[in-house]
Protein backbone atom coordinates (compact mmCIF):
# COMPACT_ATOMS: atom_id res chain seq x y z
CA UNK A 1 0.00 0.00 0.00
CA UNK A 2 2.93 2.20 1.06
CA UNK A 3 4.34 1.66 -2.66
CA UNK A 4 1.02 2.58 -4.32
CA UNK A 5 0.60 5.43 -2.68
CA UNK A 6 4.48 6.65 -2.75
CA UNK A 7 4.02 6.01 -6.57
CA UNK A 8 1.08 7.97 -7.21
CA UNK A 9 2.13 10.85 -5.04
CA UNK A 10 5.32 11.53 -7.19
CA UNK A 11 8.95 10.92 -6.14
CA UNK A 12 11.16 13.31 -4.45
CA UNK A 13 12.04 16.17 -6.52
CA UNK A 14 15.15 18.03 -6.80
CA UNK A 15 15.88 21.43 -7.68
CA UNK A 16 12.86 23.82 -8.92
CA UNK A 17 10.37 21.87 -11.11
CA UNK A 18 7.40 22.55 -9.30
CA UNK A 19 8.06 26.11 -7.58
CA UNK A 20 9.59 29.34 -7.53
CA UNK A 21 11.64 29.27 -4.42
CA UNK A 22 13.77 32.49 -3.73
CA UNK A 23 17.51 32.65 -3.43
CA UNK A 24 19.04 34.25 -0.43
CA UNK A 25 22.46 35.37 -0.94
CA UNK A 26 24.79 35.79 1.30
CA UNK A 27 27.70 38.30 1.34
CA UNK A 28 30.97 38.10 3.16
CA UNK A 29 32.12 41.62 4.85
CA UNK A 30 35.83 42.18 5.85
CA UNK A 31 35.88 44.81 8.15
CA UNK A 32 39.26 46.81 7.79
CA UNK A 33 42.23 45.81 10.52
CA UNK A 34 40.95 43.34 11.49
CA UNK A 35 42.74 40.79 9.63
CA UNK A 36 46.78 40.35 10.89
CA UNK A 37 45.65 43.42 13.03
CA UNK A 38 48.04 41.70 15.48
CA UNK A 39 51.07 40.71 13.17
CA UNK A 40 54.06 43.04 13.24
CA UNK A 41 56.41 43.44 10.66
CA UNK A 42 60.04 44.59 9.89
CA UNK A 43 63.03 44.95 12.39
CA UNK A 44 64.48 47.89 14.40
CA UNK A 45 68.10 48.47 13.88
CA UNK A 46 68.82 46.65 16.84
CA UNK A 47 67.51 43.72 15.60
CA UNK A 48 63.79 43.89 17.42
CA UNK A 49 60.58 43.73 16.00
CA UNK A 50 59.16 47.01 14.64
CA UNK A 51 55.67 47.78 14.76
CA UNK A 52 53.55 47.91 11.98
CA UNK A 53 52.65 51.35 10.70
CA UNK A 54 49.39 50.79 11.04
CA UNK A 55 49.36 50.63 14.38
CA UNK A 56 51.01 54.06 14.66
CA UNK A 57 50.60 57.79 13.42
CA UNK A 58 48.13 59.68 11.50
CA UNK A 59 47.79 57.29 8.64
CA UNK A 60 46.96 54.02 10.63
CA UNK A 61 44.40 52.50 9.42
CA UNK A 62 41.64 52.16 13.07
CA UNK A 63 39.37 48.97 13.18
CA UNK A 64 35.78 49.08 11.50
CA UNK A 65 32.93 50.21 13.26
CA UNK A 66 29.83 48.73 13.08
CA UNK A 67 26.85 51.23 13.38
CA UNK A 68 23.28 50.21 14.23
CA UNK A 69 21.20 50.32 12.08
CA UNK A 70 18.84 53.48 12.41
CA UNK A 71 15.23 52.91 14.25
CA UNK A 72 12.14 52.06 12.21
CA UNK A 73 10.22 55.42 11.53
CA UNK A 74 6.98 55.01 13.47
CA UNK A 75 5.29 57.05 11.20
CA UNK A 76 5.32 57.26 7.11
CA UNK A 77 4.77 60.46 4.78
CA UNK A 78 3.72 60.42 0.77
CA UNK A 79 3.91 56.84 -0.69
CA UNK A 80 6.42 55.67 1.68
CA UNK A 81 5.39 51.67 3.02
CA UNK A 82 3.93 51.35 5.78
CA UNK A 83 6.28 51.50 8.76
CA UNK A 84 5.43 48.70 11.23
CA UNK A 85 4.27 50.64 13.86
CA UNK A 86 0.88 52.03 11.16
CA UNK A 87 0.27 48.30 10.39
CA UNK A 88 -0.49 47.08 13.60
CA UNK A 89 -2.61 50.34 14.58
CA UNK A 90 -4.36 50.19 11.32
CA UNK A 91 -5.59 46.66 11.62
CA UNK A 92 -6.47 46.90 15.14
CA UNK A 93 -8.65 49.60 14.01
CA UNK A 94 -10.05 47.50 11.06
CA UNK A 95 -11.13 44.48 13.23
CA UNK A 96 -13.80 45.98 14.97
CA UNK A 97 -16.29 44.11 17.27
CA UNK A 98 -18.93 42.56 15.01
CA UNK A 99 -16.05 41.05 12.85
CA UNK A 100 -14.42 39.72 15.62
CA UNK A 101 -17.22 38.36 17.11
CA UNK A 102 -18.80 36.74 13.59
CA UNK A 103 -15.95 35.76 11.65
CA UNK A 104 -13.99 32.69 11.65
CA UNK A 105 -10.21 31.93 10.96
CA UNK A 106 -8.48 29.55 9.05
CA UNK A 107 -8.07 27.39 11.68
CA UNK A 108 -11.65 27.43 13.15
CA UNK A 109 -10.73 30.22 15.75
CA UNK A 110 -12.95 33.54 16.24
CA UNK A 111 -12.57 36.23 14.45
CA UNK A 112 -11.43 36.00 10.43
CA UNK A 113 -8.16 35.20 8.88
CA UNK A 114 -6.15 38.14 8.29
CA UNK A 115 -3.94 38.12 5.10
CA UNK A 116 -2.63 41.41 4.22
CA UNK A 117 -1.98 45.31 5.11
CA UNK A 118 -1.33 47.58 1.98
CA UNK A 119 -0.81 51.37 1.18
CA UNK A 120 -4.04 52.15 -0.78
CA UNK A 121 -3.45 53.48 -4.24
CA UNK A 122 -4.40 57.01 -4.06
CA UNK A 123 -7.67 58.67 -6.00
CA UNK A 124 -7.78 60.17 -9.41
CA UNK A 125 -7.56 63.38 -8.57
CA UNK A 126 -4.59 62.86 -6.21
CA UNK A 127 -2.49 61.61 -7.70
CA UNK A 128 -0.24 64.53 -8.17
CA UNK A 129 -0.82 65.81 -4.21
CA UNK A 130 2.14 65.47 -2.14
CA UNK A 131 0.02 65.49 0.67
CA UNK A 132 -2.85 63.43 -0.23
CA UNK A 133 -3.81 61.28 2.97
CA UNK A 134 -2.24 58.49 3.33
CA UNK A 135 -4.93 54.90 3.68
CA UNK A 136 -4.35 51.02 4.01
CA UNK A 137 -6.13 48.43 2.56
CA UNK A 138 -6.54 45.52 5.37
CA UNK A 139 -7.73 42.82 3.65
CA UNK A 140 -9.12 39.49 6.06
CA UNK A 141 -11.33 36.43 5.09
CA UNK A 142 -14.35 35.15 6.76
CA UNK A 143 -13.98 31.13 6.77
CA UNK A 144 -17.90 31.27 8.23
CA UNK A 145 -19.19 33.18 5.43
CA UNK A 146 -16.17 32.27 2.78
CA UNK A 147 -16.14 36.45 2.42
CA UNK A 148 -13.17 38.52 1.28
CA UNK A 149 -13.62 41.16 3.83
CA UNK A 150 -11.26 44.54 2.92
CA UNK A 151 -11.21 47.57 5.06
CA UNK A 152 -9.83 51.20 3.92
CA UNK A 153 -8.16 53.13 6.92
CA UNK A 154 -7.05 56.67 7.28
CA UNK A 155 -3.73 56.06 8.70
CA UNK A 156 -3.60 59.63 10.19
CA UNK A 157 -6.90 59.99 11.13
CA UNK A 158 -7.30 56.13 12.48
CA UNK A 159 -10.97 56.08 10.85
CA UNK A 160 -12.19 53.63 8.36
CA UNK A 161 -13.23 55.34 5.30
CA UNK A 162 -14.38 52.29 3.20
CA UNK A 163 -15.77 48.74 3.62
CA UNK A 164 -16.07 46.23 0.61
CA UNK A 165 -17.01 42.70 0.74
CA UNK A 166 -16.73 39.94 -1.96
CA UNK A 167 -17.13 36.42 -2.95
CA UNK A 168 -15.60 34.25 -4.96
CA UNK A 169 -12.17 36.50 -4.94
CA UNK A 170 -9.40 34.15 -3.87
CA UNK A 171 -6.27 36.76 -3.01
CA UNK A 172 -2.79 35.16 -2.62
CA UNK A 173 -2.46 32.92 0.71
CA UNK A 174 -1.33 33.81 3.66
CA UNK A 175 1.60 31.65 5.70
CA UNK A 176 -0.93 30.74 8.21
CA UNK A 177 -2.80 29.29 5.47
CA UNK A 178 -0.55 27.40 3.81
CA UNK A 179 0.39 25.63 7.47
CA UNK A 180 -3.00 24.95 8.09
CA UNK A 181 -3.20 23.10 4.99
CA UNK A 182 -0.09 21.01 5.54
CA UNK A 183 -1.83 20.19 8.71
CA UNK A 184 -4.69 18.52 7.44
CA UNK A 185 -3.11 16.92 4.37
CA UNK A 186 -0.40 15.21 6.82
CA UNK A 187 -3.33 13.94 9.02
CA UNK A 188 -5.86 12.81 6.22
CA UNK A 189 -4.85 9.21 4.80
CA UNK A 190 -4.15 11.08 1.34
CA UNK A 191 -1.21 12.49 3.04
CA UNK A 192 0.84 9.13 3.77
CA UNK A 193 2.89 9.10 0.38
CA UNK A 194 3.69 13.07 1.43
CA UNK A 195 4.44 10.93 4.53
CA UNK A 196 6.54 8.32 3.48
CA UNK A 197 8.56 11.05 0.92
CA UNK A 198 9.68 12.95 3.74
CA UNK A 199 11.00 9.64 5.94
CA UNK A 200 12.70 8.59 2.10
CA UNK A 201 14.62 11.90 2.24
CA UNK A 202 15.31 12.40 6.19
CA UNK A 203 15.03 9.52 7.58
CA UNK A 204 12.58 10.85 10.39
CA UNK A 205 8.71 11.32 10.64
CA UNK A 206 6.90 13.92 9.15
CA UNK A 207 4.04 15.66 11.81
CA UNK A 208 4.12 18.91 11.35
CA UNK A 209 3.97 21.75 9.19
CA UNK A 210 6.73 23.42 10.74
CA UNK A 211 9.51 20.34 9.18
CA UNK A 212 8.77 21.63 5.54
CA UNK A 213 9.00 25.13 3.69
CA UNK A 214 5.41 25.92 1.92
CA UNK A 215 4.40 26.94 -1.00
CA UNK A 216 1.03 27.62 -1.94
CA UNK A 217 -1.46 28.56 -4.68
CA UNK A 218 -5.23 29.31 -5.07
CA UNK A 219 -7.16 26.30 -6.51
CA UNK A 220 -10.28 27.15 -8.84
CA UNK A 221 -12.70 24.08 -9.87
CA UNK A 222 -13.14 23.92 -13.19
CA UNK A 223 -15.95 21.35 -15.28
CA UNK A 224 -15.16 18.36 -15.56
CA UNK A 225 -11.53 18.41 -14.15
CA UNK A 226 -11.96 17.23 -10.94
CA UNK A 227 -13.62 15.43 -8.20
CA UNK A 228 -17.05 16.21 -6.95
CA UNK A 229 -15.98 17.24 -3.65
CA UNK A 230 -13.81 19.64 -4.77
CA UNK A 231 -16.40 21.16 -7.00
CA UNK A 232 -16.79 24.46 -4.96
CA UNK A 233 -13.19 25.30 -4.73
CA UNK A 234 -13.14 28.96 -6.19
CA UNK A 235 -16.18 30.14 -4.24
CA UNK A 236 -14.50 27.91 -1.42
CA UNK A 237 -10.57 29.06 -0.61
CA UNK A 238 -8.64 25.89 -1.79
CA UNK A 239 -5.26 25.05 -2.25
CA UNK A 240 -2.56 23.44 -3.74
CA UNK A 241 0.97 22.92 -1.39
CA UNK A 242 4.64 23.07 -2.97
CA UNK A 243 6.00 21.29 0.07
CA UNK A 244 9.92 20.96 0.23
CA UNK A 245 12.04 19.70 3.01
CA UNK A 246 13.94 22.12 5.22
CA UNK A 247 17.60 21.85 3.60
CA UNK A 248 16.37 19.26 1.14
CA UNK A 249 14.27 18.68 -1.81
CA UNK A 250 10.88 19.12 -3.09
CA UNK A 251 8.00 16.94 -3.04
CA UNK A 252 5.79 16.40 -5.41
CA UNK A 253 1.81 17.34 -4.27
CA UNK A 254 0.78 18.45 -6.99
CA UNK A 255 -2.20 16.14 -7.28
CA UNK A 256 -3.47 17.31 -4.09
CA UNK A 257 -5.79 19.83 -2.78
CA UNK A 258 -6.98 21.13 0.59
CA UNK A 259 -10.29 22.63 0.63
CA UNK A 260 -9.52 24.95 3.84
CA UNK A 261 -13.07 26.21 3.95
CA UNK A 262 -14.72 22.64 4.00
CA UNK A 263 -11.57 21.30 5.86
CA UNK A 264 -11.38 18.47 3.22
CA UNK A 265 -8.42 16.48 0.93
CA UNK A 266 -8.88 15.41 -2.16
CA UNK A 267 -7.00 14.02 -5.44
CA UNK A 268 -6.58 15.11 -8.55
CA UNK A 269 -7.13 12.93 -11.60
CA UNK A 270 -4.05 12.91 -13.78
Amino acid sequence: MRETVHRHLGKVVAGTALAVAGTAVMVGITLPGTAGANETGGTNGDGTRAARQADQGPEAVRPGVVEQAPAAAKKGTGRDPLTDDEIQRVEKIAIDKQLLTSGENVDGARGPQRLSVDLADPEADELDDPGAPRRADVTFYDYRTDTLVTKTVDVESGKVVQTGTQHGVQPPLSRAENAEAARLLIADPLGAGLKADYKDATGRELTSPDQLLLNGAVYRATPGGQPAVLGKCGEHRCVRLFPKVKNGPWIDARWLVVDLSARKVARLAH
